[in-house]
C-alpha cells in the first residue's frame, strides 16, 4: 500500500505514477546554489562553462576588461573566418556556397577551384539513397515528425553501409559523414512527402535529386511539385544554410555530437543522437515558434504602426498572458549573444530583399518594428544579466515563410545544415582521442534504510 497522501482514486494507474515521479525527483532548487552547480553548464553572467576545445567554429560576443565582461556585437568565425566576410565572398561572385562552407569545416581551410570541384562532385555522387530505401524505411512507415523520420532514417542507413559501420577510423568516419551531408536533404523531404501523403492526404511527390544542381536548389527541386523555383529563392536558402551550419562546439546539438563521440560508438548513432537534440524547441525548434507567435500577433494587433499596440501585446506574452502563456518573446534572446547575432543580422538583409520581390515589405517593416521594441519592453519588466536582440530564428521562420516551406520541414532546414558543423566535430573528437566525456553530477538524496515488501506502508 502506498502513503495515503499518494493515494488515488482514478483508475488511470499513470496518474498515481506520475504523481510519484514528480514528488520524488524534485531537487530543493537551493541546493543548485549551495554547492555551485552550473545549471545549464553556463554561469549567472550567460558565460558557459569551459569544458573542451576547438577549431571549428568561434561564437564572440563580449570582451574582457578588468575582469569585467564588455558585451560586443557578436561575431560568428568559421575556422578563424568571420562568417561575414565568408557569405560576402560568394553572394559578390553570384553563387551557391553551402558546400565550399562545408569543406571549409570539415577540412579546416577554403577549398581552390579544383578541389570544391571534385568535392562537389563527390557530395552529387553520394546523394542518391540505397535501392528501395525510400519505399522500405520512409514512404512504409510515415511520421507526423520529419526530425523522428530522419534519425529513423539515419539509423537504418547503418544496415546498408557495406563496409563496417562500427569502424571509427578517421576515413571510414569521413566516408560515412560525407555521404549522410549529402543525402540529408532527400531523407528530409521525403520524410515530409511521406507525411503530406499519408497524414494529410496530398498528392505523392517524389523527385530523384539533380547531380548539377546545389544543396539549396535540390531542396526546393524536391519539395516542390512543380520543382520550379526563382534564382533569389534558392541563393536566400542557401545563405540560411550557411549561416546555420555551425555554432561552436558548445552548443547542445554539437556538443551532443562530442559527447557520444567520446563514447566510441558508429558515426550513425552519433548522428540520430545530434538530430534528436536539434529538435528540441529549446534548440532548432525555435523558429517555428516565432512563426506561430506572429500568427497569433497578426490576429491580435490590429494596426502593425501603432508601437503602443505592440508593446502592449509583447507585455502581454511576458506576464503569459498571450500565444502560449509562457512568458517569452520568442526569436529574442540567445544564450551567448546580447548586443546582436551576426546570423540575424546578415538574414534580416536578405530578408528585405526577397520581402521586397513578393511584395510583402509591409510584413518585414512589421518584423523589424518587433525587433525594435521587445528588447525595450523586456528590459521595464525583467531583471536582466545581459541585453537581448533578435536571434537567427526571429528571421529564419520569416524568411522560410516567404519561401513557401511547410511548417514541418523548418527544424529539418536547421539539421540539413547543422551536420555540416556535426560531422566537423565528430572528426574533430576521433583526431584528437579524447577521455569519455563524463561530467560530476552530485547525489543530495538522503541516506535510507531498506525496508522488506511485507512492511512497507
Amino acid at each position: 500500500m502506498i502513503e495515503q497522501n499518494t493515494l488515488y482514486t482514478s483508475t488511470d494507474p499513470f496518474n498515481e505514477l506520475t504523481h510519484l515521479a514528480q514528488e520524488n525527483n524534485l531537487i530543493n532548487p537551493e541546493l543548485f546554489t549551495k554547492y555551485a552547480v552550473k545549471r545549464g553548464l553556463r554561469d549567472l553572467d550567460g558565460r558557459g562553462v569551459l569544458v573542451g576545445l576547438t577549431e571549428i567554429g568561434e561564437v564572440h560576443s563580449y570582451i574582457v576588461d578588468e575582469n569585467e565582461i564588455i558585451p560586443v556585437p557578436g561575431r560568428l568565425l568559421y575556422r578563424g573566418i568571420d562568417i561575414a566576410d565568408i557569405t560576402k565572398g560568394y553572394l559578390t561572385d553570384h553563387r551557391y556556397g553551402f558546400e565550399e562552407t562545408t569543406y571549409l569545416l570539415l577540412f579546416g581551410k577554403l577549398p581552390n577551384p579544383r578541389q570544391l570541384e571534385n568535392f562537389n562532385k563527390i557530395l552529387s555522387e553520394k546523394r542518391k539513397l540505397p535501392d528501395d530505401f525510400v519505399r522500405d524505411m520512409i514512404l512504409k512507415a510515415p511520421t507526423k515528425d520529419i526530425m523522428n523520420s530522419m534519425a529513423r532514417s539515419v539509423l537504418a542507413l547503418y544496415s546498408y553501409d557495406e563496409d563496417n559501420p562500427d569502424d571509427t577510423s578517421l576515413s571510414n568516419v569521413l566516408k560515412q559523414c560525407i555521404h549522410l551531408i549529402s543525402c540529408f536533404p532527400s531523407l528530409a523531404v521525403y520524410g515530409y512527402q511521406a507525411y503530406a501523403h499519408y497524414h494529410q492526404n496530398q498528392s505523392l511527390y517524389i523527385h530523384t535529386p539533380r547531380p548539377e544542381l546545389s544543396t539549396a536548389e535540390n531542396i526546393l527541386y524536391m519539395l516542390r511539385p512543380n520543382r520550379k523555383y526563382t534564382e533569389l529563392e534558392a541563393l536566400l536558402l542557401d545563405l540560411a544554410l550557411i549561416l546555420h551550419a555551425e555554432h561552436g562546439g558548445g552548443n547542445n546539438s554539437s556538443f551532443t555530437t562530442h559527447l557520444v563521440t567520446s563514447s566510441g560508438t558508429d558515426t550513425y548513432s552519433t548522428i540520430a543522437a545530434a538530430l534528436g537534440s536539434l529538435k528540441g524547441p529549446r534548440h532548432g525548434g525555435a523558429n517555428l515558434k516565432v512563426v506561430k507567435m506572429f500568427e497569433d500577433m497578426r490576429e491580435k494587433i490590429k494596426d502593425w504602426q501603432d508601437e503602443d499596440e505592440i508593446c502592449t501585446y509583447l507585455t502581454k506574452l511576458l506576464n503569459k498572458e498571450a500565444f502560449d502563456k509562457a512568458g517569452l518573446i520568442y526569436g529574442i534572446g540567445h544564450a551567448v549573444y546580447s548586443i546582436s547575432d551576426p546570423r540575424a543580422v546578415i538574414l534580416k538583409e536578405y530578408a528585405g530583399k526577397l520581402a521586397a520581390a513578393k511584395g510583402v515589405e509591409d510584413e518585414f517593416e512589421f518584423y523589424t518594428r518587433i525587433e525594435r521594441l521587445a528588447p525595450q519592453v523586456i528590459s521595464k519588466a525583467r531583471k536582466m544579466y545581459k541585453g537581448v536582440s533578435a536571434n537567427v530564428d526571429f528571421y529564419s521562420g520569416f524568411v522560410y515563410t516567404l519561401l513557401d516551406l511547410p511548417l514541418e520541414m523548418y527544424t529539418p532546414i536547421f539539421a540539413i545544415a547543422r551536420i555540416a558543423g556535426w560531422s566537423a566535430h565528430r572528426i574533430e573528437e576521433i583526431v584528437n582521442a579524447g577521455k569519455i566525456i563524463r561530467p560530476a553530477y552530485k547525489s543530495v538524496a538522503q541516506r535510507k534504510e531498506y525496508i522488506p515488501l511485507s512492511m512497507r506502508q
